[in-house]
C-alpha cells in the first residue's frame, strides 16, 4: 500500500491541515517503458497556495480529491525502461505519493553524487534556478550596483543575495527575525539586513541600508515591502516580481500605493518571473550554480521535516516563517 495526499477542500485564508486528506492505494504495477518511484524528498513551496485556488493562472489549479504535486526527488525501485535502472535517483514534478509509477518523461536523472540529493530541490533545483535566471534575464546586475532582496533568508532569496555578491554588488536583505538577519550576513555575505517586523519605518530603513539607492529589487513578498522598496529605486531600476507571499492568503485584493508615477519618473522596469518559462536554459544554469557550489561561492540552508505524514504541516509552516532556506520533507 502507498499513502497519497489529496486536496480535500480549497483553503480560505491560510491553509490548514483539515484542507488535506490522506488516502491509501495499492502499489502500482508498471508496464513496459515505465518506472516505479519511491519518494525520498518532497518540496513544499509558497506558490502551491495559488494552485489551491480555482482560478486561471500560469499553471492549472489542483483538483479536489486528487493528489497534490510539487518537485520531488525519488528513487527508482523498479524499472521496465531502457532509460532508467533500479537504484537511479530522479527529480521532477511528481504527485504527493509514497510510491508512484511514471513514464520518466520530464524527469531529470541525478548523476552528480557530490552534493546531497535534497540539493536538487533547492540550490540545484527550481529555487536556485529561479534566483539565477531571474537575475540574468531581468536583473542584469552590474558591478557596484545595489541589490535589495525580500524574503532574504528563504530558499530563493538567500541564493539571490549570494549571486549579487559574486557579481560585485552591495546586497541588502529583508527578513522577519533578528536571527535571520544575522544569519544572512554571517553565512551568505549580505552587507546589511532589515527586520520588517520590528522596523518603525521600512522606507527609511531601506534608504539607510541602501545609501546609493536601489538598482535591482528582487521581490518575493509583495505588499507594503514592495511599496517601500519602490520609493527607494534609482533611475532605470529593475524590479523582479518573483513572489507575493504577503498576499497569497488574502481573500480580497489588497489596496496599496499607486506605482505609476514612480515607474515613469524612474524609467523603471518591473516584470513578473516564472522559472518554467526558461526551461531551455536550465542545464546551463545548473552547470553555473554547480560550479559556484563546488568553488564554495554558494552555500545553502535547508529546513527539513521528517515523514510523509508531515508534508501538509511543513507546507503550512512556510506561511508562519518557520523555515530558513529551502523547506522540504524527508520521506
Amino acid at each position: 500500500m502507498s499513502k497519497v495526499i489529496t486536496l480535500k477542500e480549497r483553503p480560505s485564508g491560510k491553509p490548514e491541515e483539515k484542507n488535506f486528506e490522506f488516502k491509501t492505494e495499492e502499489k502500482p504495477e508498471i508496464a513496459d517503458g515505465e518506472i516505479l518511484l519511491k519518494s525520498k524528498y518532497i518540496s513544499v513551496d509558497p506558490y502551491l497556495r495559488g494552485r489551491m485556488r480555482d482560478e486561471d493562472s500560469y499553471i492549472p489549479p489542483f483538483k479536489i480529491d486528487e493528489p497534490l504535486a510539487s518537485m520531488v526527488v525519488a528513487e527508482v525501485i523498479e524499472s521496465k525502461s531502457d532509460d532508467f535502472e533500479k537504484g537511479d535517483h530522479v527529480s521532477g514534478m511528481l504527485d504527493w505519493k509514497e510510491i508512484q509509477k511514471h513514464t520518466g518523461e520530464g524527469l531529470n536523472k541525478i548523476t552528480n553524487k557530490d552534493v546531497p540529493l535534497s540539493a536538487y530541490l533547492g540550490i540545484l533545483g527550481l529555487t536556485g534556478l529561479t534566483a539565477y535566471l531571474a537575475l540574468e534575464t531581468i536583473g542584469k546586475l552590474k558591478e557596484g550596483e545595489t541589490l535589495l532582496v525580500s524574503g532574504a533568508a528563504g530558499a530563493v532569496g538567500s541564493v539571490v543575495g549570494q549571486i549579487g555578491k559574486i557579481k560585485g554588488c552591495r546586497v541588502v536583505g529583508i527578513a522577519g527575525t533578528d536571527e535571520k538577519i544575522d544569519h544572512i550576513k554571517s553565512k551568505f555575505g549580505f552587507d546589511a539586513g532589515i527586520n520588517y517586523k520590528t522596523t518603525e519605518n521600512i522606507k527609511e530603513d531601506i534608504a539607510k541600508a541602501c545609501p546609493d539607492g536601489v538598482d535591482v529589487y528582487f521581490d518575493n513578498v509583495g505588499g507594503d515591502i514592495l511599496d517601500a522598496a519602490m520609493q527607494n529605486i534609482n533611475d532605470f531600476a529593475r524590479i523582479i516580481n518573483c513572489g507575493a507571499i504577503s498576499i497569497y492568503n488574502k481573500e480580497e485584493v489588497p489596496k496599496g500605493m499607486r506605482l505609476e508615477g514612480i515607474m515613469v519618473k524612474k524609467r523603471a522596469l518591473m516584470q513578473g518571473f516564472i522559472v518554467r518559462d526558461h526551461a531551455d536554459q536550465f542545464q546551463d544554469a545548473i552547470k553555473q550554480l554547480g560550479s559556484w557550489l563546488a568553488d564554495d561561492k554558494l552555500k545553502f540552508d535547508e529546513t527539513k521535516r521528517e515523514g510523509f505524514d508531515n508534508v501538509p504541516k511543513a507546507f503550512i509552516e512556510i506561511f508562519e516563517g518557520k523555515n530558513t532556506g529551502k523547506m522540504l520533507v524527508e520521506v
